[in-house]
Formats: C-alpha cells, structure tokens, sequence
C-alpha cells in the first residue's frame, strides 16, 4: 500500500515534466515568427510557407498513429526518445538549408520536425493522462497549455534571437537541441501507473449523469464506426480551421489594420497565451459541466471569434483585431483540449493512444483548410473573404455540435 500512495503521489510531478515537455515540443506552433527569417533569406512566398505549415500538421498527425503504435511496442522511453532525434533532426537540418528549394524545408520542418514533435505529443499525452481518470479535462488543459504556450515563450525567444548577432541558422539549431534534450529527460523522468497503484475514479456530477457515458473500452474500428466520432471529428476540425488560418497570418493580420511591428510581432505571443488560457479553461469546464455544455461553449465563442474579426478587417479596427485575436486563441486553445477529453470519455482509457491518434487528425483538417484561407487570402487581396468563409464552417460545426450523442 506504502508502493501505491507513493507512485500516486507522484502523480502531479509528472504532469508537470508532461508540461514541460509539450512546452518545448509546441515551438511548432510558432511558425509564424519562426518563418520570418526564410522569408528574407530565400524569398519563399506566403502560400509555399503556409503550405510547411500544413505538412507540418498533417506529419504531426502521422506521427500521432506512430507514437502511439511505437509506445505500444517499444515502450514510451524508447518512443520519447526517437521523438527528440527526429525533432531535433527537422530543425537542424533546415539551420543549414543552402540556396534550396522549398521542398526541403517541406521535409526538413514539414517532415522530420512534425512528425518528431506529433509522436511525443501523442505520447506524453497517453503516458501523463493514464494517471489522471479522475480530472481529464484538467490534465488535457495543462498539457495543452505548455503545448500553446509555447509560441509566446520560444516564439518571443526565437524573434529576439533572429534579430541578436546570432541569427537564425543559429537559433534553429538551439531549438532543435533544447527539443532533444528536454525530450530525452522526460523519457527518462516519466513512468506510468503500474497494476498495484489504484487511481482515484471521477466523481459523478449533475453534468455527467446526464451525459450518462457508457463505460466501455472501443477499439479505433469500433470508434470509426460510431456516427458521434465523425460528427465530433468534423466539427471539432472547422473549429481548429478558425484557429489554424489565424495562427498561419496573424503578424500579417495585424498589420493590416496598422498595428505597429513590434504590436504586430506581440499579438502572436498574445495569441498564444489566450490559447494556453482556453485549453486550461476548456478542461476545467469539461470536468464540472460536461462535454456537450463544454463543446457548445466551444464552438459559441469560436463563431464570435471569426465575426469579430471579420468586422475588424472590413472597418480596419485594431482594438477589434486585437479582441478577435484574442477571441480565437481562447477558442483554439479549446480545441486540443476537447480532442483528448472527450475520446477518452467517450471511447476509454484502454486503447486511448492510438484512438487518440486518430482523433488528432481533426489537427490536419484544419491546416488544409488554413490553407485554403491563404489561398482565398491571396486571391481577393484581403481578409474579408477568408473570414467569411470560417464563419460559415463554425455555423455548420454548431449544426452537428447539437447532434453528437453517447457512442
């Protein structure tokens, strides 16, 4: 009994080692400042970098299905472990990118960074979360949280070192280690609950008994069979779509309604850390009321988001772009959050890596439609157009929000 206490002390130490880690795994996530130097030094345009972007994502997304089936396998040591080798490879090598084409930034970050980065997001978040069946929503809002706030803290790190005597090679380069380091110590810090620890069990609130959860372990056939997964995977990627176009232009974003460069540049960090507020926010709220009040929430705020700045752009409104942007962080950040509580409430703890993995591909939806926002972006000139657009896909998210039922 003495071995069980102590491990479930434990506990919250990991959690915090889990936020660390997905802090230093989530500099993907500042692209935005982190492709300002390639733009000056080769003169990639806007699309070709919002398209590294997307790869990046939808690696991240692979590389979900492959952490969860190496942890599986090799154990989550051995998975962290390849994580940071591959994360660190992405970075360094596109630190020494030479005269090239695109395309080898596309496998350089677009590849081996993203799906570095998507095995340990995969797996710290399995490893961690199996501790925590009584606050999942908390857990997942923490976790979330490093992951999300890493674009203001690396991201303000990696601008201030662009513009330092070091440079950018350079910078890339610390990146690439410090992910590979840190990585490498929350393999060896990390452990997961063995079969004497005894987990303390969620308590049953007013919300959950109506949810009324049916307590069942499904396999990814059987999730993919249930009409609530594909009703929640679409929904839950039309709202990422809000947050992941933004995230690709919102320096640019926020000049154009004349914000000052260095505003502009602050904005992106501003972002980031409503987006860690809103996946902390979001769990807090799944475990006291509920995935559907939760989700509704969710997509309430981020249909208020893209109208918001919709309206901004169309008068030229800083205040209101400033609002707007801080409106999509909160409702982004949400969206992570909901992601990993909801598949383990809805489909169980015992094949939650890879169910999880799948899951995480609403992440890839909503980067090809970030890039079709770019796309529209640069065909109309303007803003106008891409935000019209998502605030039509939030409407059809609240459409099928209201339809998602118990598997």
């Amino acid at each position: 009994m003495t071995k069980t206490k102590s491990n479930l002390s434990m506990r919250w130490f990991y959690l915090a080692v889990g936020v660390v880690a997905m802090l230093f795994a989530g500099v993907l996530y500042a692209w935005s400042i982190l492709k300002a130097p390639l733009t000056t030094e080769f003169g990639w345009g806007a699309s070709e970098l919002a398209l590294n972007f997307t790869l990046a994502m939808s690696f991240f997304c692979i590389g979900g299905l492959l952490g969860a089936q190496l942890s599986k396998r090799a154990g989550h040591r051995i998975a962290l472990v390849s994580a940071g080798i591959l994360s660190a490879a992405g970075f360094l090598l596109t630190a020494f990118l030479r005269d090239s084409s695109v395309v080898m930034l596309y496998l350089t970050y677009g590849v081996l960074a993203g799906l570095g980065i998507g095995i340990a997001y995969n797996v710290l978040i399995a490893t961690v979360s199996a501790w925590f069946p009584d606050k999942k929503g908390l857990c997942s809002g923490c976790l979330m949280m490093g992951f999300g706030a890493s674009a203001l803290i690396l991201g303000n790190v990696a601008d201030a070192l662009f513009k330092s005597t070091i440079g950018w090679q350079t910078t890339y380069m610390l990146l690439g280690g410090s992910i590979c380091i840190i990585l490498i110590l929350a393999a060896l810090l990390l452990q997961k609950p063995n079969q004497e620890t005894v987990l303390p069990q969620p308590k049953a609130t007013k919300a959950t008994k109506t949810e009324n959860f049916e307590c069942h372990d499904y396999t990814s056939k059987q999730m993919l069979c249930r009409p609530s997964f594909w009703m929640a995977f679409v929904c839950i990627s039309f709202l990422a779509a809000v947050g992941s176009s933004v995230i690709s232009f919102a320096k640019d974003l926020a000049l154009s309604v004349d914000a000052p460069e260095s505003l502009a540049v602050s904005l992106v960090g501003v972002l980031s850390v409503c987006n860690g507020i809103g996946r902390i926010l979001t769990g807090a709220l799944f475990d006291s009321i509920g995935r559907r009040k939760t989700m509704l929430c969710a997509n309430g705020l981020t249909t208020c988001a893209a109208g918001v700045t919709l309206l901004a752009v169309s008068i030229g409104s800083l205040p209101l772009c400033i609002t707007g942007l801080c409106l999509t962080g909160i409702s982004y950040g949400a969206c992570p959050t909901i992601t990993a509580a909801f598949t383990s409430s809805f489909f169980g703890m015992k094949y939650f890596p890879t169910n999880m993995a799948i899951m995480t591909f609403t992440v890839m939806g909503g980067s090809l439609i970030a890039t079709v926002s770019n796309k529209v972006l640069e065909a109309t000139g303007g803003y106008t157009a891409t935000f019209a657009m998502l605030l039509s896909l939030t409407a059809v998210a609240m459409v099928l929000n209201l339809f998602i039922r118990k598997p």
